[in-house]
This record gives C-alpha cells, sequence and structure tokens, in this order.
C-alpha cells in the first residue's frame, strides 16, 4: 500500500502543478469590454492580390472605415525602428532576400507589399492613421531571444490614446510585459503545435499546453480556432474565466462554429456578418 500512496501523492501533485502552470491572470472584464463587440481584421482588411496588402496602410484605411478592430504585427529594422510586417522575411511579399532586421527603414521603405504600390509602413504612422477609431491587437514578433522589439514598441504604444491590447507566441514578450508594463493587457498566441505535427519538442509542447502561463500571466489566450478543444485553451477559458479569442477565421461558416469556443475573433478572406 505504501507504494500505491506515493505513486498517488505524485499524481496527485502533477495535477496540481499542471492547474497552476496554466493559470493565466485574474479575470479583468472591464477590460475584456473594451474589446468586445468588433471583429479583428487579420493584418487588416487585407486583399494580397490588390493594392490593398496584408499590414498595409490602404488595408488599415479600409478597416478603419469599416469599423473594423485590427489586428497587426510589428517587429523592428536594423536600426531599431518598428516596423508592421509579419513573415520575418522579405521574399513572400517583398519578393526580396533576407529578414526586415537586415534592413534599415530607409532601404525597407524602398520595397513594395505585393503587386501593390504600399510600402512597409511605421508603426507610428499607422497609430497616427488609426488615431483610437477602432481597437486594436498588436502582435510582437520575436524569433528567437531577443525582445528589444518590446520597449521600442511601448515607447510608442504608452502615448497612444486608443484602446490595444498586445499578443505573442514568445513567452519572453509577456514576461517583459508583465515585469515593465503589468498594466497593459497582454495575450499568449498558440497552436497545438505538436499534435499537428508542425514542431516538435518539449518547448513546442509547453506552449501548445500552455505552461508558461504562471510566468506571463496572459489576460487572454489566442488560439488557432481549428484546434479549439486542446485541453488547457478549454480550461483557461471555462474554470478560469480567461478571454479566448479566435484565430485566423476565414469563413462565415468558421465563425458561426466558432463562437460557442470563443469570445473574440480575426477573420481575413471574407466579410463577417455584423455583430
Amino acid at each position: 500500500m505504501t507504494a500505491l500512496y506515493v505513486i498517488l501523492i505524485v499524481i496527485a501533485v502533477m495535477v496540481v502543478l499542471y492547474f497552476l502552470s496554466i493559470k493565466p491572470r485574474g479575470s479583468k472584464k472591464k477590460e475584456h469590454s473594451k474589446f468586445t463587440g468588433v471583429y479583428y481584421a487579420h493584418r487588416g482588411l487585407h486583399d494580397n492580390s490588390g493594392d490593398a496588402p496584408e499590414n498595409s496602410v490602404e488595408a488599415f484605411k479600409r478597416a478603419v472605415k469599416k469599423g473594423y478592430g485590427i489586428e497587426l504585427d510589428v517587429q523592428l529594422s536594423k536600426d531599431g525602428v518598428p516596423v508592421v510586417f509579419h513573415d520575418y522575411t522579405l521574399e513572400r511579399m517583398c519578393g526580396k532576400e533576407g529578414k526586415v532586421y537586415e534592413y534599415t527603414y530607409e532601404e525597407l521603405k524602398q520595397f513594395s507589399l505585393g503587386v501593390s504600390d504600399e510600402k512597409i509602413p511605421r508603426l507610428e504612422d499607422v497609430l497616427k492613421l488609426i488615431n483610437g477609431r477602432v481597437p486594436l491587437i498588436v502582435e510582437l514578433k520575436v524569433e528567437w531571444m531577443d525582445i528589444t522589439v518590446c520597449p521600442a514598441a511601448d515607447k510608442l504604444l504608452k502615448n497612444y490614446q486608443g484602446v490595444y491590447c498586445i499578443e505573442s507566441f514568445n513567452p519572453m514578450v509577456l514576461s517583459w510585459y508583465r515585469r515593465y508594463r503589468n498594466d497593459v493587457f497582454r495575450g499568449q498566441l498558440a497552436d497545438a503545435f505538436i499534435k499537428t505535427g508542425e514542431k516538435k519538442g518539449f518547448l513546442y509542447l509547453a506552449l501548445q499546453n500552455l505552461w508558461f502561463n504562471w510566468m506571463t500571466k496572459p489576460d487572454f489566450i489566442a488560439y488557432n480556432h481549428k484546434n479549439a478543444n486542446v485541453l488547457s485553451r478549454k480550461l483557461c477559458r471555462k474554470l478560469y474565466h480567461n478571454l479566448a479569442v479566435a484565430w485566423t477565421i476565414q469563413s462565415q461558416k468558421e465563425l458561426d462554429e466558432a463562437k460557442e469556443k470563443f469570445d473574440l475573433f480575426i477573420f481575413d478572406s471574407f466579410i463577417p456578418k455584423k455583430v
């Protein structure tokens, strides 16, 4: 019986540690209300085959005109300028070799986005354009360990008068905000990396199951809507009443199906019916 008791104690401890590891920050319903009631246009209301490509000024103008919130991506140029661009590499959207951080802003703004004449915008200019008219979800892009984008973006965002939150796949970003800007609404981006076979290793297992929440204390979890049934994600919403954000919805059918499992919705490739 002694061995059985030890096993039961070990199991009980592991269960407790699991629930502690995924526990996000306590519910902030007043903050939640600032972001609800609107759908979020993924990288702006964009069309990569036309004159309003993703993360472009024109795509943001169109989203604002339609009253959609905006999800956008921020990373740093070689000279430390926060620019709005999703991929780490320039090939897909600009047809150029290399990564964003290998070029200065003056060099980056010479490149066109997709087939349009739109250029890579600075975060500063995008914030001036939007000017608080719609809420923002700002994803901070950190490929590995360099989190200098956090203070650089925060320098601009802390003076922004509109509603915004930050999110990232990298827990180090959320940890920085917890330490230095704990008042900012923050979210952990995640997906079922191991389940889908996209990634391998313990790090991605931990990210998939939100085991870093104890350290980062996110206010919301933004998860791939196709993998909504991951247990940790469901527990964060149901048990801890954490705000649940779905990415990226690409049809009205997907949106309707996701409404029972999520609270906020990031979309592209179609126009949603009104909230």
